[in-house]
């Protein structure tokens, strides 16, 4: 049986989401002082760099961005075989610092755990919010995001994929039904 694959969102769509959660973030935090992104390793690093580059055109500053791995944190590690070690790249302190965690989509909350977890290790931040592009619900952890892209409730069956071109910039949103 082939996979059912619906275009959630195109690239404008994604440009606006990225637009409104800059702006949501600039409101909550009243500017950039103090203002940390961290992109969760793959997907999350990419969207947290369209969200550093969007804050620099509104602020006129550019807003420190890390990446985080989170492979070492995950609970389900000795149970999966698919996992690869990639890099945390944060050349910043995090102490007393506001963290933006990006990831492009929020399911059961366990990556999101696990990237605080690999955070809280590195410093003590002054707070961590949680920005998303997709939330799809299901949560198994009490984690709920600041700021959301898109609300898309799924069925356990179906996935969201994000296709991103070659330079990492997110190109369309897709609900998959296999």
């Amino acid at each position: 049986m082939a996979a059912d694959k619906i275009e959630i969102l195109d690239l404008e769509g994604i440009n606006r989401a990225i637009t409104r959660i800059a702006h949501e973030i600039l409101e909550k935090n009243k500017g950039v002082d103090d203002l940390v992104l961290i992109g969760i390793r793959t997907g999350g690093d990419y969207l947290a760099a369209q969200l550093q580059q969007k804050i620099s055109e509104i602020e006129g500053q550019v807003v420190p961005l890390g990446t985080i791995d989170v492979t070492m944190y995950r609970d389900d590690i000795g149970s999966r075989s698919d996992l690869s070690v990639g890099q945390t790249d944060i050349r910043f302190s995090l102490g007393d610092r506001r963290v933006v965690l990006v990831d492009d989509v929020l399911f059961t909350g366990r990556t999101v755990r696990a990237a605080m977890d690999a955070l809280i290790d590195l410093g003590r931040p002054q707070n961590i919010q949680l920005a998303i592009l997709v939330d799809r619900g299901h949560r198994e952890l009490p984690i709920r995001p600041d700021y959301i892209g898109r609300n898309l409730p799924t069925a356990r069956n179906e996935q969201i994929e994000v296709e991103f071109d070659p330079q990492h910039v997110p190109q369309a949103v897709y609900l998959v039904r296999t």
